[in-house]
């Protein structure tokens, strides 16, 4: 651990400006799209999350590590999901005695290449003046040619497809097979905390593959569907579009969340565009428009659904709004069951304020 730790790194970013550091995780070289998170906790939740698939994660927090990881427990997947680590001050030691083992030795396991030792407020700034971009986070190649050489090899986000190499390739069972209620999942890059949020409320769930067909989805006879989060371009994923179309045909109930919000908003006809800066973090404020209250939420985003096509829709009406800065975080199809959230109502870790939305779902499956 220590050998790496010592060791320098350096973070190349798309529009040519460095930043030099020390090595942490794996010693090689990795990139992705680098974006921020805001989060002064759960890191282990963050990098197992699928929806981080593809990208390099900014920690705003000042210290990184010190309480360790819990494999089991605070894991939002089977792995770690994202695709290079980049934070202020790196502990390499950990207090938490409950703790599994270090986060050095967790991210190494994975495979996954960062760097600390960064003035992450600087670079931060940096990205929300210039927009999100792709990064290279190198341990071995120094040479900022060489770098570049490299950068360049990584696929922009937008009209990237990742939800079918992320979710589960087989479908499996989650829950009591005698519960109340049968909801089939469609796996975009499911959160473990979402699936748990169901069972806790006497569902008996069905997680099925990304691209499993509606007919074979509906065969397990569910009293509703839920549409998850993932990773990736919503633009291009006519496969879900038509599967969740489906499904809202079907007259039975439909919820969907992050990327399940945005394909059920294109069934109803509106787009989705890449942000300039998405919203990552524990503490983003939303307005519930129907009850008039505000909510502090859990965030994970860089596509949106456009606001002036829900304003103009006849089949979609605009249910929550960010208070940041007006983007879309809600919706409800009109004459359906069937609504969904820009946000994460599940929030592990984060506020509970949100919910209530589970408890809203399960209101229509009854």
């Amino acid at each position: 651990m220590k050998s790496t730790l010592s060791k320098p790194a350096v973070l190349l970013l798309q529009d040519g400006t460095i930043f030099q550091g020390k090595a942490l995780g794996k010693i090689g070289t990795h990139g992705g799209e680098i974006c921020f998170n805001t989060g002064m906790t759960g890191y282990q939740e963050i990098y197992t999350d699928p929806s981080y698939s593809g990208q390099v994660i900014i920690n705003t927090t000042s210290h990184i590590g010190n309480y360790g990881v819990m494999t089991a427990e605070e894991s939002e997947s089977s792995k770690v999901q994202i695709a290079g680590m980049v934070c202020n001050e790196f502990a390499p030691l950990h207090s938490r005695h409950t703790a599994d083992g270090s986060l050095q030795d967790f991210l190494e396991n994975a495979g996954v290449v960062g760097i600390s030792g960064i003035d992450t407020r600087a670079l931060v700034r940096h990205i929300r003046t210039k927009g999100v971009m792709n990064c290279l986070i190198s341990s071995e190649i120094f040479e900022i040619e060489d770098l570049k050489k490299e950068l360049n090899k990584i696929p922009s986000m937008e009209g990237l497809e990742l939800s079918s190499t992320v979710c589960t390739q087989e479908a499996y069972n989650l829950g009591e097979e005698n519960a109340e209620f049968k909801v089939a999942v469609l796996d975009l890059g499911v959160k473990k905390s979402i699936l748990t949020n169901f069972t806790d409320r006497n569902c008996y769930l069905k997680v099925f593959p990304a691209k499993t067909s509606f007919e074979e989805i509906n065969a397990w006879n569910p009293t509703g569907f839920f549409v998850s989060n993932g990773p990736g371009d919503p633009a291009v994923m006519p496969y879900a579009v038509e599967t969740v179309t489906q499904m809202l045909n079907s007259d039975k109930p439909v919820f969907g969340i992050c990327l399940g919000h945005q394909i059920l908003a294109q069934v109803c006809g509106l787009h989705t565009y890449k942000m300039h800066n998405g919203h990552r973090g524990l503490n983003h404020p939303v307005k519930n428009l129907i009850t008039g209250l505000s909510e502090i939420t859990s965030q994970n985003h860089g596509f949106a659904v456009k606001l002036e096509d829900i304003q103009v829709s006849d089949r979609a009406e605009l249910t929550h709004i960010n208070l940041n800065d007006n983007t879309v975080e809600g919706l409800r199809v009109k004459g359906k069951k069937a609504f969904s959230v820009q946000h994460h109502p599940e929030a592990a870790p984060g506020p509970h304020d949100s919910r209530y939305l589970f408890d809203q779902f399960v209101d229509l499956l009854k």
